[in-house]
């Protein structure tokens, strides 16, 4: 039901000797029309009490929100948004001042902050999860790109061994191809590149060949067939591309599934908070990082694949936002909690056999550097904007040497001997894996 204002010309100034004026009382309803009051004003005195339609402005209609019973009043229900997590003001500008700059491209795609948009504006979408771009582009495409990897994976088992899952010499637990097959296809296998910890073992060592299917091995194939891509040509193994190649990959439907699953929702949420550039940058980081420390540390002779190490890194993004926006997050505490246990589960999912836990931890560690290096973060304060700042700087050449040291220490040293208990990160000692001794490789030699 609308009420209505009026404000009557006041043009004369009338005498209190003036003969009262009478307006009849009308029920409000939606027919109500100032024009069909009765006309008991005296005749004298009706042009000047008779209201102007020009001054009739219905309350709350949204045309002027200066129109008001009392003067100068405040605006009805307005008083909830001064709440904490209440709801931004619906009516307040989502820009900052005209005349603004924008931010450059490449902010824009890093990550950065866009100049134009006002503070509280940021700090409002950032409770309601609302990111820098509103659907996860990147993450899309990679599933989609693995999901076709992984049916080339199928395809390449049931091509060497008759069937897509591989139940003999030994069964898949993830329902998928071969070792053989996954290493044939491109998974991490220290042997297929040029490591010094494998020196001894040099390209002719044999093993089941990608066709077996027996245990023992009946047909057995050099180390340079079963990592196929034109093998090395006479050379050392030389096949870089493997600390990449592995993040496409996936070891059978339980391990696509579960790692999809995750990439769908909580990379996918990174994504749009961070923007596709600066999360590639972290995707790809934290996943390449995840196989270059499993190479120096794990088990020789096990392949490895998946992309958990670069889904890691996105969960470790996370724990940026939240240590970066603990005020504007709810209940900080219990979620920091919740997530360390997530944490902590996942670990402990990497000492199932064929999971590789060193991926896990690499890809987590890195992306808290490259994330912090390319999270946008809001900073109220200048101490909070300093501390930030510091932060981004130092994690720049902190993940750099890591890489630098540890790409170097797998192609010129032995990492064994420097950390021998480290493989125990990954590797739950049992008799079935010779108590996470040797290499973890069974081979023939060739004559």
């Amino acid at each position: 039901m609308a009420h209505y204002a009026y404000t009557a010309a006041n043009t004369n100034d009338y005498s209190s000797t003036r003969a009262p004026t009478y307006v009849e009382h009308v029920p409000e309803d939606e027919s109500f029309n100032p024009s069909s009051i009765p006309e008991r004003i005296p005749h004298a005195q009706h042009d000047q009490h008779t209201p102007d339609e020009s001054y009739v402005q219905p309350l709350g209609s949204g045309e002027d929100s200066r129109v008001s019973l009392v003067h100068n009043a405040a605006d009805v229900g307005r008083g909830y948004q001064n709440l904490e997590y209440s709801d931004p003001d619906p009516y307040e500008s989502d820009r900052a001042k005209p005349g603004a700059e924008k931010a450059s491209p490449l902010v824009q795609f890093l990550g950065g902050p866009d100049s134009t948009t006002s503070l509280q504006s940021r700090i409002d979408k950032k409770k309601r999860g609302i990111g820098r771009q509103r659907y996860p582009f990147l993450v899309w495409t990679l599933t989609v790109v693995m999901v076709a990897v992984f049916i080339y994976e199928l395809v390449a088992n049931d091509k060497d061994q008759g069937t897509p899952v591989s139940f003999k010499p030994v069964v898949n637990y993830m329902l998928g191809p071969a070792s053989t097959t996954l290493i044939n296809v491109g998974a991490r296998f220290p042997p297929c590149r040029s490591s010094r910890r494998y020196h001894r073992r040099p390209p002719t060592t044999a093993i089941g060949c990608l066709n077996n299917t027996s245990n023992p091995a009946t047909e057995i194939c050099t180390i340079e067939d079963i990592c196929g891509f034109g093998g090395f040509h006479g050379k050392d193994p030389n096949q870089w591309f493997r600390f990449i190649t592995p993040i496409f990959l996936h070891a059978g439907f339980v391990h696509i599934i579960l790692n999809m699953l995750a990439q769908l929702t909580v990379s996918a949420q990174v994504e749009r908070e961070m923007g596709s550039g600066g999360f590639f940058i972290t995707y790809f980081a934290a996943g390449i990082f995840g196989n270059v420390l499993g190479a120096n540390f794990a088990l020789v002779g096990r392949p490895s694949i998946g992309a958990s190490g670069a889904i890691f890194g996105t969960v470790a993004v996370t724990w940026v936002d939240l240590f970066a926006h603990w005020k504007y997050h709810y209940r900080p505490v219990r979620k920091l909690v919740f997530m360390s246990i997530e944490l902590v589960i996942g670990v402990a999912v990497g000492y199932i056999p064929y999971v590789d836990n060193f991926a896990h931890l690499g890809g987590f560690v890195m992306a808290l550097f490259v994330g912090t290096i390319f999270y946008p973060v809001i900073s109220i304060s200048k101490r909070h904007r300093i501390i930030m700042t510091t932060c981004r700087v130092l994690a720049i050449p902190v993940a750099v040497i890591l890489f630098v040291v540890l790409i170097r220490n797998f192609y010129t040293s032995d990492p064994y001997a420097a950390c021998e208990g480290c493989r125990y990160l990954s590797c739950f000692p049992t008799s079935s894996n010779d108590y996470c001794k040797g290499t973890g490789l069974s081979s023939t030699n060739s004559v």
